[in-house]
């Protein structure tokens, strides 16, 4: 079983909003219509249309001949690339993977597929190509509270590779994915990845490769890390385009408009 997201909590929390301010004596359809109006609306203003105003927001950031760098797969990063290559920008992308997550070959594959010129790196290669980077620009699985984000793990280590290159670092987040949880570090709460993800199995002398049988021993997978403030430059929403310290007052702004 996964943990919810941030972004499930915040979509449960404002469909039971709508329902506890339906009338008593509303009709079982026309609350039913209601709902699924406001689901709609949900989905039209907080996801398709803030990814589109996120598009944009970073779009005016990109310049031609920029080499920009991604780490993972983000749809949100992919439409930002993908609109950006289309309104005629020209520039580079590094996409950055680990051994253990294959979630950045299929950012790769979809990148080339749309003709964008695309280089792959491992993660270990970080350093080696980060002083060639211009901007950064990161997905988020969540932005807490207290400005932190909560990112696919290594998120963190490519944000502290750019600021030792003092190269921008942009985290694209729509303000749905918001969170009133607070973090300082990625072992208090967290998703647990399969172990056995982590062993390579091409290697017939892995010390890992029996760790089934050993009962002081249990690889840890974490999916999560969080990314402290200090290392993002700035965070791009549907709203504008914020320092990471803004995330209580989007939080309480969200609070009075849609009751999450």
């Amino acid at each position: 079983m996964r943990p919810p997201s941030a972004s499930q909590t915040n979509a449960v929390k404002f469909f039971r909003y709508h329902l506890t301010q339906l009338p008593n004596n509303v009709d079982e359809f026309d609350a039913k219509k209601t709902l699924q109006e406001e689901i709609d609306r949900y989905i039209r203003e907080q996801i398709e249309m803030a990814g589109e105003a996120i598009s944009i927001a970073v779009r005016n950031k990109i310049s031609d001949g920029d080499n920009i760098l991604t780490y993972g797969c983000s749809s949100l990063i992919e439409r930002i690339l993908r609109d950006a290559w289309s309104a005629g920008l020209k520039f580079r992308t590094v996409v950055v993977g680990n051994r253990v997550q294959t979630s950045a070959t299929q950012m790769l594959r979809r990148l080339v597929a749309h003709g964008l010129p695309c280089t792959y790196v491992d993660i270990t290669a970080l350093g080696f190509v980060m002083n060639k980077i211009n901007k950064v620009i990161l997905g988020a699985g969540g932005l807490l509270v207290n400005g932190s984000v909560l990112g696919a793990a290594g998120t963190a280590q490519v944000a502290l590779a750019a600021r030792e290159q003092n190269v921008p670092v942009l985290v694209a987040c729509e303000t749905h994915k918001f969170s009133q949880r607070v973090q300082t570090d990625a072992f208090v709460y967290n998703e647990i990845g399969d172990p056995d993800d982590l062993i390579d199995k091409s290697d017939e002398n892995s010390p890992l490769k029996d760790w089934r049988s050993n009962p002081n021993l249990t690889p840890l997978n974490l999916t999560y890390d969080v990314t402290p403030p200090s290392l993002v430059t700035a965070v791009v929403t549907e709203l504008a385009i914020l320092p990471c310290t803004s995330a209580p007052v989007v939080l309480r702004f969200k609070l009075s408009e849609y009751g999450v």
